[in-house]
């Protein structure tokens, strides 16, 4: 089974390194991360390097589509020959994921259309400008048309821990969930807009 993370400059780490590291946990599952090229995406601060294995090009029928977010997004949803990949790749996917602002990549091509969709709260308005309904989950499931979005950053965890016990099962997300230690014990209640005060 194969999982094409999607990697581009000015990404956002955590949501494609997040994932990464819980879907990799399963021997079945294959992850590849693709790019317009081969070689190093730098990321939304420059400051940290990822390393796309192949091209868009390379890699067609993957089984789940992973597009994460960053400042990168806002340029890609202007361009044709990701946004055509991406249509293309959906149409035999097993689910097509998105976390953060990767969700304005699957909605200018055109897959979240009437959809309740996730992504980052500075995101909303342009989310919505390509005909996507906002929702402020961390996680907005779509199974029969097999889209499933996560809010900002963090959340793609959440997400890769749901879709590892679609893919799988339970047992194997919680054991995914177990390896990584994820049990999220914040010092402060501020991880949301709605939550986070005026100051803030």
């Amino acid at each position: 089974m194969q999982v094409a993370i999607a990697l581009f400059p000015r990404n956002t780490t955590l949501d494609a390194v997040g994932p990464y590291d819980v879907l990799q946990r399963v021997p079945s599952i294959e992850v590849v991360f693709v790019g317009a090229q081969r070689g190093e995406v730098r990321s939304d601060n420059g400051m940290l390097g990822l390393i796309c294995d192949a091209t868009f090009d390379e890699v067609t029928r993957p089984d789940v589509l992973l597009f994460p977010g960053g400042m990168g997004t806002r340029t890609l949803i202007h361009d044709e020959g990701v946004l055509d990949w991406v249509r293309e790749v959906h149409r035999h996917t097993t689910y097509t994921t998105s976390v953060c602002t990767g969700s304005l990549v699957l909605a200018a091509a055109g897959l979240l259309s009437g959809l309740t969709a996730a992504t980052h709260w500075r995101g909303v308005e342009l989310l919505e400008s390509f005909g996507a309904v906002y929702t402020p989950q961390r996680v907005v499931e779509h199974l029969p048309e097999r889209i499933i979005t996560a809010a900002g950053v963090s959340s793609g965890i959440d997400m890769a821990l749901r879709l590892l016990e679609l893919l799988v099962d339970r047992e194997a997300a919680q054991a995914a969930q177990l390896m990584i230690e994820y049990d999220p014990q914040p010092p402060f209640d501020a991880g949301s807009w709605a939550k986070a005060g005026a100051a803030v």
